[in-house]
This record gives structure tokens, sequence and C-alpha cells, in this order.
């Protein structure tokens, strides 16, 4: 087995540290907004149905966006990419609190939503790449990074709401400060770049067949994901009787387990598999989503919350690994499974807000329940074959075998 120089080692090991706090940033973002989504909803006096309405703007922004990411790193590389598209992410977070309508709400975080997804795709590339050239699994730990980001944001916002600080103060506050930290950080990237006879990618990119099933997959974990990020502050405080920062810090105990499965979710994959680990994981989230239904208490609420996201906290980060050895141009894969599983969050927040206007919230978790049986029996999908293992020697498979380079300032 051939090791990569020293030179190398420091540089995928600098990629590596750098792309971590760019997750986490990412993060940041989400985390912030999730804590002062109660407050949208009393500040412009939505119903249930028009909040969950509303909150399928972020998700149709980024499915009809993602798919131009890989053009992006084409044209750019993946260095400027990541970069650019973090810094509109992280300034993004500012603009969803000012609105003066639901209808204004809808186009900001439409806004916010595209510049999410493009970031995500970019971000996910560049850790496939880096997973390649380190030679093992680093993934799920990727985004344990991206889920302590949003627990730190989740837990200024609970501050915040604790402090009575209004969110059009917080929000823009924390978005300027997340903006400034995001420019430096991209330094250490990979800066990937395409070939100058390669042709540029499709304008959207499809996921392959052989991805179709493991965005399935991602799907049922991004509906308890997504529903869990955006509802559980409502569904306590409407239906388990919690105050609204105990409300605010329902979403803080899902980041915190989410966090801590992920950052040992590597460990896990490496000892078990990624198949046995879903399927242990799977019905851990069964459980929390059982205990999510029957809450009638906030502390019962909590803790369903809690063991939702120790259940559903590898099976993203699977299955863009995954996603990224289907094909030979990891961003597409990567942009194809993405948009399926923000497709599904598109779908999720209004799902979940008609159910609720129908019949109600317990109903609606129900159904994210039962959707985390077919994750369990369609583990399998997200196995397969390990990272490569380390090719900082071989640049020419930076990006898949003959499709980019790093540049020479990175060939170490």
């Amino acid at each position: 087995m051939s090791h990569p120089p020293i030179a190398g080692q420091d540089r995928i090991r600098r990629a590596r540290r750098s792309v971590s706090v760019v997750f986490a940033l990412h993060g940041a973002v989400a985390g912030s907004f999730a804590t002062r989504i109660p407050w949208l909803k009393d500040h412009l006096d939505l119903t249930t149905l028009q909040l969950g309405l509303a909150l399928a703007f972020p998700a149709l922004g980024a499915a009809l966006t993602m798919p131009l990411a890989s053009g992006v790193m084409h044209r750019f590389g993946a260095r400027s990419a990541v970069r650019g598209l973090l810094v509109l992410w992280t300034a993004a977070l500012a603009l969803p609190m000012l609105a003066p309508s639901t209808v204004a709400l809808c186009g900001l975080l439409f806004a916010y939503g595209a510049a999410s997804g493009m970031a995500d795709v970019v971000m996910n590339a560049q850790g496939v790449d880096v997973e390649r050239e380190h030679g093992r699994s680093i993934m799920s730990g990727l985004h344990g990074m991206w889920s302590v980001g949003a627990l730190l944001g989740s837990a200024v916002g609970v501050g915040a709401v604790s402090l009575e600080i209004d969110a059009r103060v917080h929000l823009p506050l924390v978005a300027l400060a997340l903006t400034v930290a995001a420019l430096p950080v991209c330094r250490g990237l990979l800066d990937v770049r395409a070939r100058p006879d390669e042709d540029p990618p499709p304008r959207f990119a499809l996921p392959p067949r052989s991805a179709l099933l493991i965005g399935v997959v991602g799907m049922c974990a991004i509906l308890a994901e997504g529903g869990s990020m955006d509802w559980s502050g409502v569904y306590l405080r409407d239906l388990a009787g919690a105050s609204e920062a105990v409300a605010a810090a329902s979403y803080t105990a899902f980041a915190c387990t989410m966090a801590a499965a992920r950052l040992a979710g590597d460990a896990a994959v490496r000892r078990m598999g990624p198949v046995r680990t879903v399927r242990i994981s799977g019905v851990l989230a069964l459980a929390g989503g059982a205990l999510v239904v029957t809450a009638r208490v906030p502390a019962q609420g909590i803790v369903g919350f809690a063991l939702l996201g120790v259940g559903i906290a590898v099976v993203i980060p699977l299955a863009f690994a995954a996603a990224g050895r289907s094909g030979p141009n990891p961003s597409q894969a990567i942009a194809g499974v993405a948009t399926i599983t923000y497709t599904t969050g598109l779908i999720a927040p209004t799902l979940i807000g008609m159910v609720g206007e129908v019949a109600s919230l317990r109903a609606s978790f129900g159904l994210v329940t039962l959707s985390l049986t077919v994750l369990v029996l369609g583990a399998g999908v997200l196995g397969g074959r390990s990272p490569r293992e380390p090719v900082a020697s071989d640049p020419a498979t930076a990006r898949g075998a003959g499709q980019a380079t790093p540049d020479r300032n990175d060939a170490g």
C-alpha cells in the first residue's frame, strides 16, 4: 500500500480541518434559524397550514438550484465554489426575519434555501474528495460537525429567546459573525478543478440509476430530520404545554444527540459496516418517533426528539458517501441525491402542516415514524465498497478517474 508524501499528508489534514469547519458553519445557520420559527409564526400571525406552506420554500429553492452546483464547481473550481456559496448561505440567515408579510417571507425563504442547497452540494463534494484522499470514512464525522454547528447556533438562539431578544436583531448579528468567519476558513480546502478539455456537466445533474434507491433511504431520514427541525418547537409548545424557552430547547436536544451520534458514526461504520449501523440506528429512531407521538409532557417529547436525532444521524452522511462512490463524477451524483432529499424537505414541512391542520401534529409525526420502517428495511443500498486508499500521489483521481485535477498549489 502506497502512502502520500508528508507534504500531501499535511495538505489532506489541512483540508479535513477546513471542510469540517465549513460543515459546522453551514449547520450553525440552520440551527440558528430553527429556534426562531415559533417567533415567525407569532410575528406574522400564521396558522399551522400557512407556516407549513412557508417552510416549503427553502426546500423548493434548494431543489431547483442544487443541480446548478456542479456547473459552478466546473467553472470556478471547488475551493472558490465552496467559499462563495458558503458566504451567500451565512449572509442569507438575516433575510427571513425581515419579512413584512407572508408572501415576502416565502420569497425570502426561497432565496435562503437556494443558498443552502448549493452550498450543501459543493461542501459534500469537497468532503467526498477529502475522504477519498484520506482513505477512510470521514463523512459521518463531517456531518457531525454540521450538527455541532447546528447545536451551537440553536444554543445561542435559546439564549436569545430566554433574554427576549428580537429575532430581527439576533439573526442579522449571527449572520454577520458567521459570514466573517467563513472567508478565511476555505483557504485550506482542496482546489479541485476541471481539466481544460473536460466538457461541462449537464445543467441539471440527475442521479444515476444506482443512486435512486440511495435517495429513497435518504428521503426517509430527511423527513424525520426536517420535521424535527421545523416542528419540534411548535409541537412541544402546542401539544405538550412547553414554555417558549423549553420549546426552543427541543431542537437543541435533537441537534445535540445527532451531533454525538455523527461524531461517533465513522467508528461505528468501520466496526459494523454501513448497513448494520443504519439498521440498528433506525430502530432507535422508531422508538424516538413513538415517544414523540405519545408525548403528553415536554420531557417525554424532548427525549423522543433526542432519540430521533440519534437514529437518523448517520443516514444522510452515508447516503452522500454512497452517492459519491456510485459514479465517475461525485459532484453530479451528490447533486442528484441531494435533489431527491431536498425535494422531500420541500414536501415534509407542508405535509406535516397539512396533516396537522386536518388531523393533528400527532398524526403528522405518526407518518414520520411510519416512514422510518422503510429506512430500516432499505439500509442495504448504503453498503458497497469503502473509500479508496489515499490518492494524494495520483492527482488524476481527485474528482473521479480522469474527471478533474487539483491545481498545482494543492499538489503538495
